[in-house]
Order: structure tokens, then C-alpha cells, then sequence
């Protein structure tokens, strides 16, 4: 009996010997999961920041360029406009 019981003793203790080492890694595992995790969210962080300061600069050319090209457009469009109204007039002192 006293075998038996010492032999079960033995296991059991055998057993959390067994757990407590593996307790020990995972713990460690958790940890650089965590770091992993923490690294490539503050990279994710850094690509929007710049993603975002590419496209704002990008934005601010093309609204530059759009103002450009509105100016240049009314120009044009105001010219015609004088040149037609000159041609009505001219054609109206002819008549």
C-alpha cells in the first residue's frame, strides 16, 4: 500500500513539476506576442502618419494646380466673352 501511495505521491508531484515548467515559457511567449503586437502597432502608426502627410501634401498640389486651371478657364472664358460682345457691337453700329 505504502508503494502504491508513494508511487501516486511520486506522479502527482512529477505532474506540477512538469506543469510549472511549462507555466514558465508560455508566460514568456505571451510576452514577446505582446511586444510583436505593440511593434507593429506603433509601425501601422508610423505608415498612417506619413500615408496621411504624402496625401495631404498631394491634395494641396492639386488644388493649386485646380485653382490654376480655374483661373486660366474664366480668363479664357471672360476673352470670349469681351471678343463677342465687341463683334455684337460692331455689327449693331453697321446696321
Amino acid at each position: 500500500m505504502k508503494k502504491k501511495l508513494y508511487s501516486a505521491a511520486l506522479i502527482l508531484l512529477l505532474g506540477i513539476g512538469v506543469s510549472a515548467q511549462k507555466t514558465n515559457p508560455v508566460k514568456q511567449e505571451v510576452k514577446k506576442d505582446a511586444k510583436k503586437v505593440g511593434t507593429a502597432v506603433k509601425d501601422g502608426a508610423e505608415w498612417t502618419a506619413k500615408t496621411t502627410e504624402k496625401g495631404y501634401d498631394e491634395t494641396k498640389k492639386g488644388v493649386k494646380n485646380a485653382t490654376k486651371w480655374t483661373k486660366k478657364t474664366a480668363k479664357k472664358g471672360s476673352d470670349a466673352v469681351d471678343r463677342s460682345y465687341q463683334d455684337v457691337k460692331a455689327n449693331i453700329k453697321k446696321d
